[in-house]
């Protein structure tokens, strides 16, 4: 897949700063990401997913956490869907943001560990699982990694087939949505096509996975100053790259719930 292969105890964290929206994949991305996360769950976290959410509820509540961003239940879950750089980092100033979790930006990896270690000591409930579902594909996401200055690409104007949008917008629901898959059929065509990498994605660390999407989100950047606006250019440069996140989001997903519930 070239060089770049791709109650709850919640920590209570500052509000995020953003003014304009931050859904990560949209809904058909995060679905997508939910069924190749399920149909590659061994059995034993299968059947403790299954209890915890319903048959197959991983997926249909894969969005959940997008829904209640209003919702004063979770008043400072807006910020936990997001960790944005500056360009032109370091390598081990990125790697280092999974550990030493960055004081702005967003509080993606720091809510994810906080989640995961609440269900790892078997003390969350079903509303932990949701965040770690929603947020763990929120990762592999370019624009949940994009840059400050321009809160994550909201701020960067195109248009998609003369429609106004944002560049956030592009990666979180556009692209997905030009190829007319339902989440079904688009999951099931990316573990027919990729399904091949499996074993090199399990094998993978965090660092270098991060480091992939920071450096496909620069090259997004780059891309983004010399396009000559023809969206049908964009969706042929970009849907290769889009669906390789979407589809290590899904096999890192399954690592995970294997993991938790071994």
């Amino acid at each position: 897949m070239r060089q770049r292969v791709f109650s709850i105890l919640l920590i209570a964290f500052l509000a995020g700063t953003y003014s304009v929206p931050a859904f990560g994949w949209g809904q058909k991305g995060h679905r997508i990401i939910a069924k190749v996360a399920y149909d590659n769950l061994s059995r034993k976290a299968r059947k403790a997913v299954d209890k915890a959410l319903g048959e197959k509820g991983a997926i249909y509540w894969a969005n959940w956490p997008d829904e209640i961003k209003s919702d004063t239940i979770y008043p400072d879950s807006y910020d936990w869907h997001f960790q944005d750089f500056e360009g032109g980092l370091p390598d081990s100033t990125v790697a280092d943001a999974l550990i030493h979790y960055p004081a702005e930006g967003g509080n993606l990896f720091r809510a994810l560990d906080s989640l995961i270690a609440v269900l790892k000591a078997g003390k969350g409930d079903m509303h932990t699982l949701r965040f770690v579902i929603h947020l763990s594909g929120d990762r592999y996401c370019p624009m949940h990694m994009a840059h400050l200055s321009d809160k994550g690409g909201n701020a960067v104007k195109m248009k998609w087939f003369r429609e106004e949008t944002r560049l956030h917008t592009v990666w979180d629901t556009h692209l997905i949505e030009s190829q007319g898959y339902s989440y079904t059929e688009y999951a099931e065509k990316l573990e027919l096509e990729y399904g091949w990498a499996k074993k090199y994605i399990d094998a993978q660390t965090d660092a270098e996975l991060l480091l992939d999407t920071y450096h496909l989100t620069s090259d997004i950047y780059t891309y983004q100053a010399t396009w000559d606006g023809n969206t049908y250019h964009y969706i042929y440069r970009w849907r290769t790259e889009m669906e390789e996140q979407l589809y290590i989001a899904g096999i890192r997903l399954a690592k995970l719930l294997n993991e938790i519930y071994k």
